[in-house]
């Protein structure tokens, strides 16, 4: 027969062929299409069908034209072949229009998505789901390859009709490995339906997104009530909000429970959960169930809340190791302030506050372009976060400034020595001291009293030195109220300096002594014994009498290191004034040249 006989005598061969194979072909085609529709939560099978079925029917369609074949006999296949083509594709394009995750069916018929749960079809555990899915991936890959040797084989045919024979050998060996791969996948399928007899929840509520999540929590909540049968991750939420507010913990725990089987990152459902449980359970029992948690799930909200049910010392340091693993995951720098914080230790020292300051610091950094809404549910914990955050920072206010939290010291000279006194900007259990940046320390040793604000003994504030002490660096150290060490401080001590400024400061501080008019029963004198007793911090005094002309000055001896307040024994402390006078202005230029106020003394 020729071509052209072929082609007068196929349209009878159709339409004889479509008249005995069209009925049942077209049956099964449907049946098949229901079928991959209904199974769609597993896994797309309409797209499957569609793509092996157009594959078939293209290869049969070949082997009929390249006469491989009787058409005849290939007339039914790739009747039937064509029918699972076009119905799977119009199946799946439904699906793709209607975004039917679960398929169009049971979309329509309610009884169909009941089946499904029953049956196990739509389940929770989407890594397991996730890994099928790639294995059945794979297997269409190997489908894909397996039509790319068709499509080659098929060339190689048109090229050379002298082949013929061989390469419809060929063909028909290629079509076998395509029912063989069909059959792999429908295996491949099988296990799949298997393992997902085993999960918890529909694909559609895994793959909501935490934004989702939070709008349908906040939708749930301004409703009020608990939601009689919940699927989604924010109607459990709300549900063990809701049982936790009226007492009944059993099904709040449940509801908490079930929301974590969806492995949803985000912080404060786990965090209200952890409170819960150490509630009913304790700190152990709530470390156990979250460690059950944190070993199944990929959250990484649920492996910080894990950590935060240690204890103290074993919480912060799998908390510091948690940030190191993770330094971006934002609200573990607030839940690490807490550590530090008032609330937590009580008293707090200057180390600590430093540390829920930069913690916090860090924390509220975040909140740029909205970058905190991903680790909340409910958006009202974040606000509460974020306005605890600012509260504490400004309560600490400049406290990670290191210039304005440092040791000082205050020597004060006397004839036989130096005193140096320190002051610290906290309280301390311990302090000790060294000449020089290196060498041993000093322990000032304890006073006689406790300190109410650490309940121990105070430690002794001051030490001595000797008046030949020559310009050098004082290093300080403190232990904490906490037993933790502070410091060293190098504070630079200039002796000369040292009494200049501390006779400057007696100085100002006692004024009003400076002049005394008739002191003592002496009428006529007027006294300046307290200018000469802390001359080393003066430069120059100047003075007038019955005005402010300051047209005098009163000379005084050179400032003596060694005995610094004593007054020469051939110096007179004192100067005669007439009876007119009434009043005398000083002022006095110390020895940096700074000018004191101008003193007026009123004659009584």
């Amino acid at each position: 027969m020729t071509t052209g006989d072929i082609g007068a005598a196929a349209p009878s061969l159709i339409r004889a062929s479509l008249s005995r194979t069209g009925k049942w072909a077209g049956s099964v085609a449907f049946i098949g299409g229901a079928a991959s529709d209904i199974l769609n939560p597993l896994a797309p099978f309409a797209a499957y069908i569609a793509l092996v079925a157009s594959v078939a029917a293209a290869i049969i369609a070949i082997a009929i034209v390249l006469r491989l074949v009787l058409a005849a006999k290939a007339l039914p296949a790739l009747i039937f072949a064509t029918s699972a083509a076009a119905v799977a594709g119009g199946v799946y394009g439904l699906q793709q229009q209607t975004n039917s995750q679960n398929g169009v069916i049971a979309g329509l018929v309610p009884a169909i998505a009941q089946v499904q749960q029953q049956l196990g079809i739509v389940s929770a555990r989407v890594a397991r789901i996730e890994q099928t899915v790639t294995e059945t991936q794979q297997t269409v890959d190997r489908v894909k390859q397996s039509t790319d040797a068709v499509a080659k084989k098929t060339e190689e045919i048109a090229s050379n009709q002298q082949q013929q024979t061989e390469q419809g050998a060929q063909t028909q060996k290629t079509v076998d490995q395509v029912k063989q791969t069909t059959e792999t996948l429908a295996a491949g399928q099988q296990k799949q339906a298997e393992q997902a007899e085993k999960l918890q929840a529909t694909t559609e509520q895994i793959a909501a997104s935490i934004d989702t999540i939070a709008k349908g929590f906040a939708a749930l909540a301004a409703q009020g009530g608990a939601i009689a049968e919940p699927k989604r991750p924010d109607e459990f939420y709300h549900n063990a909000r809701v049982y936790e507010l009226s007492g009944d913990m059993l099904n709040a725990r449940r509801s908490y429970l079930a929301f974590a089987g969806f492995d949803v990152d985000a912080v404060d459902p786990y965090t209200r959960f952890a409170t819960l449980l150490r509630v009913q359970d304790g700190k152990a029992g709530a470390r156990e169930v979250f460690g059950q948690l944190a070993d199944k799930a990929k959250a990484l909200s649920i492996k910080l809340v894990h950590v935060l049910q240690f204890d103290d010392t074993q919480r912060l340091d799998k908390l510091n190791a948690f940030i190191a693993a993770n330094p971006d995951f934002a609200p573990a720098y607030y839940l690490l302030a807490q550590e530090f914080s008032e609330d937590r230790l009580g008293a707090q020292s200057l180390s600590d506050k430093r540390s829920e300051a930069a913690a916090l610091t860090k924390f509220v950094s975040y909140e740029k372009d909205g970058g905190l809404l991903k680790y909340f549910v409910d958006q009202r914990e974040l606000a509460d976060w974020l306005d605890h955050s600012r509260s504490r920072l400004t309560a600490l206010g400049d406290v990670l400034d290191p210039a304005r939290f440092a040791p000082s010291l205050t020597p004060m000279r006397s004839n036989a020595g130096w005193t140096i006194s320190i002051s610290l900007p906290e309280a301390a259990t311990g302090i000790s001291w060294r000449l020089g940046e290196s060498g041993p320390f000093t322990d000032t040793g304890l006073m006689a009293m406790n300190d109410q604000r650490t309940g121990k003994p105070m430690p002794n504030p001051s030490f001595e030195l000797p008046d030949s002490t020559t310009a050098t660096i004082i290093g300080v150290k403190y232990l904490d109220l906490r037993g933790r060490e502070t410091g060293p401080f190098n504070i630079s001590f200039d002796p000369e300096a040292a009494l200049q400024q501390g006779n400057k400061q007696i100085l100002d501080q006692f004024w009003t002594s400076w002049i005394a008019f008739d002191a003592s029963g002496n009428h006529g004198l007027v006294y300046f014994s307290q200018m000469l007793s802390y001359r080393c911090g003066i430069k120059a005094v100047r003075y007038s009498l019955n005005g402010t002309a300051l047209d005098k000055e009163i000379k005084l001896p050179p400032c003596d290191k060694k005995d610094p307040y004593a007054i020469p024994y051939d110096y007179q402390p004192y100067f005669k004034v007439a009876d007119s006078v009434t009043s005398m202005a000083v002022q006095v230029t110390y020895t940096d040249g700074t000018k004191s106020p101008v003193r007026e003394y009123k004659r009584q």
